[in-house]
């Protein structure tokens, strides 16, 4: 009589990719079905490497949420951000491939020419529940395929949830066998603090204009846990005298808002009152200052 085999385990590594704005953070909320990589409107708002984690009994989806390849600033953080997305694609076992339905531009390009040839990419077409016209799709689509040896092409909407399913199906087949690498209620390899910072941007990057998102960054200075309430007090750093003016804004309502947004994400996360306490504080040069990036954690 035969022993049956144990049942196989799969584990990997999954990139996701693509040019600023595109969609891949909330793709990650998504995947993993909780909030740990912050998105908003603007372009550029995820600038770490973040790992989402999404387990099944004989499966774990490890995907790595990198910042939008840079075309622009040419910033020391900047520079770094970019060398993340290319350290990530040589390490994963696929690769996501996120662009805009019927949105292919120079910049997509740029990002393909970065693209591994020897691993798996998926080619994940986000925003089709922005296309009125869905006769359109199959066209666009067609003229994309031609661009790359795509394994698969999966189009959905990360903002609705749609196709999420058929997206870790396509993904699971390039998965190589392996035990799980993380418990299986972990989400995240970040703690709680670097969470509470990523939260405290987005708000700035959501109650602000367009430029000073891009110069402002925030350190968690104290995080203190007692019993049911967790104390947070935390530094937004900004680049000159008047982006302060502005995070503080008319009798210190921004910055108010700010603390009461971010507060709300936070007690939903931790699942305790939160005592948010924001200060403002000007850095000069920040972005191009190395010690100062190995403190916000770019390093």
């Amino acid at each position: 009589m035969s022993s049956s085999s144990p049942p196989t385990h799969l584990t990997g590594y999954i990139a996701i990719v693509g040019r600023p704005n595109v969609g891949k953070s909330t793709l990650l909320n998504r995947l993993i079905g909780q909030k740990v990589s912050i998105t908003s409107r603007k372009a550029q708002t995820t600038r770490h490497r973040i790992i989402g984690i999404h387990t099944e009994p004989d499966a774990q989806f490890v995907f790595v949420d990198t910042p939008g390849f840079q075309l622009k600033h040419k910033n020391a953080l900047n520079r770094g951000m970019n060398r993340n997305v290319t350290d990530t694609l040589g390490e994963v076992d696929a690769v996501l491939f996120v662009i805009e339905a019927l949105r292919y531009s120079a910049d997509d390009v740029k990002v393909v020419k970065l693209l591994p040839e020897n691993t798996p990419v998926v080619l994940v077409i986000n925003k089709v529940d922005r296309v009125s016209d869905k006769a359109l799709l199959l066209p666009f689509i067609e003229k994309v395929a031609a661009e790359f040896p795509f394994k698969a092409i999966v189009p959905v909407s990360a903002q609705q949830g749609s196709q999420m399913k058929d997206l870790l199906a396509s993904v699971r087949s390039f998965l190589p066998e392996g035990p799980p690498l993380f418990n299986e209620d972990d989400v995240t390899d970040r703690n709680v603090r670097f969470l509470a910072a990523e939260f405290i941007r987005e708000k700035i990057f959501r109650l602000s204009g367009e430029e000073l998102p891009y110069a402002t960054s925030v350190i968690v200075e104290k995080f203190e846990e007692e019993g049911k309430l967790t104390r947070i007090h935390a530094a937004i750093i900004v680049d000159k005298p008047n982006h302060k003016a502005i995070v503080i804004g008319k009798g210190g309502e921004k910055l108010k808002q700010i603390g009461t947004d971010a507060r709300l994400d936070l007690e939903k996360l931790l699942d305790t009152k939160v005592y948010l306490e924001l200060f403002v504080k000007v850095k000069s040069g920040w972005a191009d200052d190395k010690s100062m990036l190995k403190q916000l954690g770019y390093d």
